[in-house]
């Protein structure tokens, strides 16, 4: 399986530039909690990723106003890019490694193709363990009628 069919297409991105309070805003616009940063928020390359913890974490409880911190302030730069021919088990080890739970998913030209998710992976993985599940199930009732 593709990780087009699982991660989010079009994700929801940011200019570097943007406000803090523009990027709260989008993302409860938007019911997510990461937004891809780049140059000017469209689906170019990814130059960080900005999530609600690294507002709440690194902004508010440090006492910072956040009207007055830009998204390049608070993104986390070099993120985790997941390359979209990665295969599921792949990316779970990366998200695992880079201690993540989103990450952007880009093409071999490092274009934004789409954010994957722990969440679309459990998913995915949920599929899988039913589709065995009922492998079992199928096996047992082909043998049953096999010997009746």
């Amino acid at each position: 399986m593709s990780l087009t069919d699982l991660c989010t297409r079009n994700p929801v991105t940011i200019a570097a530039d943007a406000s803090l309070v523009e990027a709260a805003q989008a993302m409860r616009a938007r019911h997510v909690g990461l937004l891809v940063v780049t140059a000017d928020g469209s689906g170019g390359p990814p130059l960080g990723v900005l999530t609600d913890r690294d507002i709440v974490v690194e902004v508010v409880s440090e006492g910072v106003d956040p009207t007055t911190v830009s998204v390049a302030d608070a993104m986390t730069r070099e993120p985790l890019l997941v390359a979209v021919d990665s295969t599921p088990e792949q990316v779970l080890g990366q998200l695992r490694a880079f201690g993540v739970r989103r990450a952007p998913v880009v093409n071999a030209a490092g274009l934004l193709v789409g954010v994957i998710a722990l969440d679309d992976l459990l998913d995915w993985l949920a599929d899988a363990i039913g589709s065995a599940a009922a492998t079992v199930r199928h096996e047992q009732q082909v043998e049953r009628a096999l010997r009746a």
